[in-house]
């Protein structure tokens, strides 16, 4: 050996046997869950994440829907990132009554048009009307809440003002094939179908309070 030869800097024996092929296959694989829409369990276990819909052959498929956890089941469709994010941190649920409730329908379409998913809850039995009376303070509807934020009686403005604060759009971003969960009672009861409503249910709603000013500092909202 030639003492005065500079050593030769050689690569690690891993990376010379791999093809650069292999290695962006690699590289790209760790931002899949970033850009996926679906989650994989293939049936020996193993967890991917794919843009595409899976066959039934290569195991059981979950959109990534950004619905909150231990809501109602919502429609099983992607939503975009944007509607997503203001979901999975603002969850938004309508509490309204059964039968003739004219601005109960108007809350349902200012919601749907801005295209804002939700949850409803109605008032069924009088164990409900004490459930909405603990969680709004009053027996309002329709009632909103907004993540931890809640708007007794319909106002549009106010309404709006907390939908902007939580970052929905303010054009529907729902993908055309969505659609809105049934709505349940407040309370849940074993083999009960929401389609029912007990006499209690017949009465009417409790009058809703004037409609309160539209706040002044959206962003200094609080959910």
């Amino acid at each position: 050996m030639n003492p005065h030869r500079p050593p030769t800097t050689r690569r690690p024996a891993a990376l010379r046997r791999t093809p650069p092929a292999v290695l962006l296959a690699a590289l790209l694989a760790t931002a899949l869950p970033a850009l996926a829409q679906y989650k994989v369990v293939g049936p020996d276990g193993k967890i991917t994440y794919t843009d595409r819909a899976p066959t039934t052959t290569q195991g059981t498929a979950k959109p990534i829907t950004g619905k909150s956890s231990g809501g109602p089941a919502a429609s099983e469709v992607p939503l975009p990132l944007e509607l997503r994010q203001a979901v999975t941190r603002y969850p938004v649920t309508l509490y309204t009554a059964t039968g003739a409730c004219d601005v109960c329908a108007t809350a349902r379409q200012l919601l749907r048009t801005r295209g804002v998913p939700y949850a409803e809850k109605q008032v069924l039995s009088p164990e409900d009307n004490e459930a909405l009376q603990r969680l709004s303070g009053g027996q309002d509807v329709p009632t909103l809440t907004i993540g931890s934020q809640t708007l007794r009686g319909l106002s549009p403005d106010v309404w709006t003002s907390y939908l902007d604060a939580a970052g929905y759009p303010k054009d529907s971003r729902l993908p055309a094939a969505y659609q809105y969960p049934a709505p349940t009672s407040i309370v849940a009861r074993a083999n009960s179908a929401p389609a029912a409503a007990p006499a209690a249910a017949s009465r009417s709603p409790a009058p809703i309070d004037a409609p309160e000013a539209a706040p002044e500092n959206p962003t200094g909202i609080k959910f």
